[in-house]
């Protein structure tokens, strides 16, 4: 396919998600809407409102059924894929949120929502999808937790914070199993190998840190963004890792050796988020520039 740039939104778009089946992309965005995109062509199929004070974040269930967003009123809402109904609100005990995140992340195969209860909060919750009520808490950080990421098995959840560290969680029996140190400034963002193995984090320090999940020990620092990393992802094959950044680029590299593959800077904004298709041919980014791109790695990484 060839890259393309999808305009729409009127503020910047903080997320950005891919159906499993790769037909359709979900964005979301500061102007308080979500919008349905066909993958394929990148025309939008759906513009759906329903958060106030903007929409944080964006999670489709890895079944491809529903998909839930995060929203600065303090809510979370699971919508159908199929015909963007709204299926159900979940209220996380704040009216309005003080701060520029809402987590949210799906559990696979367990019909659970991971988030966190106001933009101060240092316990992250969990939800049961099916009837809207709380189901855990996990408590542990000492800074406000940030965002989170949840192994391909389901039974790993990776949280980080504004205390710097990352914990990592058993989710079957809640329990806090490790806790990462190394980042000298917040934790922006997390993302587990396909494999389960390796955890990848970003954040403020302008550095992106490579940790082995089964020993806890931090394998790789890269640096190369000049200001905070905001978003990053590995590709489905488990080779390839994309970052975005406060600097306005995506960086793409070889997540084994850590080697930079390319630099992407179509972007006028800071890059919010990254994310890519399931069969990993296409990277989506989403800018405070209103824009998402998509990019065709096939033709970026001469891959033949």
């Amino acid at each position: 396919m060839e890259n393309l740039t999808l305009s729409g939104h009127a503020d910047g778009v903080k997320s950005v998600a891919v159906s499993p089946d790769g037909k359709i992309l979900i964005s979301a965005s500061e102007d308080g809407k979500i919008k349905v995109w066909n993958f394929k062509t990148g025309d939008c199929l759906l513009t759906l409102g329903g958060h106030p004070f903007g929409v944080k974040n964006v999670a489709v269930s890895p079944d491809g059924e529903f998909f839930a967003t995060g929203g600065g009123d303090g809510t979370i809402k699971i919508w159908s894929l199929k015909n963007g109904k709204l299926l159900r609100t979940l209220i996380t005990g704040y009216s309005r949120l003080d701060s520029g995140f809402m987590p949210v992340a799906i559990v696979p195969n367990a019909k659970t929502i991971i988030s966190h209860s106001s933009s101060y909060s240092q316990t992250v919750r969990l939800w049961d999808v099916e009837t809207g009520q709380l189901k855990g808490t996990l408590t542990g950080h000492a800074g406000s937790v940030k965002t989170f990421s949840i192994s391909p098995k389901g039974d790993i959840l990776a949280s980080d914070g504004a205390d710097n560290s990352i914990r990592l969680w058993k989710l079957q029996n809640e329990e806090l199993i490790g806790t990462l140190e190394g980042h000298t400034g917040g934790v922006l963002t997390l993302t587990v190998s396909p494999d389960g193995e390796t955890l990848v984090s970003g954040g403020k320090d302008e550095t992106i840190r490579i940790w082995q999940i089964r020993t806890q020990k931090l394998l790789r620092t890269l640096s190369g963004h000049s200001y905070a990393v905001n978003s990053v992802k590995i590709s489905p094959n488990g080779h390839i890792l994309a970052s975005g950044g406060y600097d306005s680029l995506i960086k793409l590299r070889e997540l084994g050796t850590g080697d930079l593959l390319n630099l992407l800077s179509g972007h006028s904004g800071a890059v919010n988020t990254v994310t890519f298709s399931p069969d990993g041919k296409t990277l989506v980014s989403g800018s405070e520039d209103k824009s998402i791109k998509l990019w065709n790695l096939d033709e970026i990484l001469n891959y033949h």
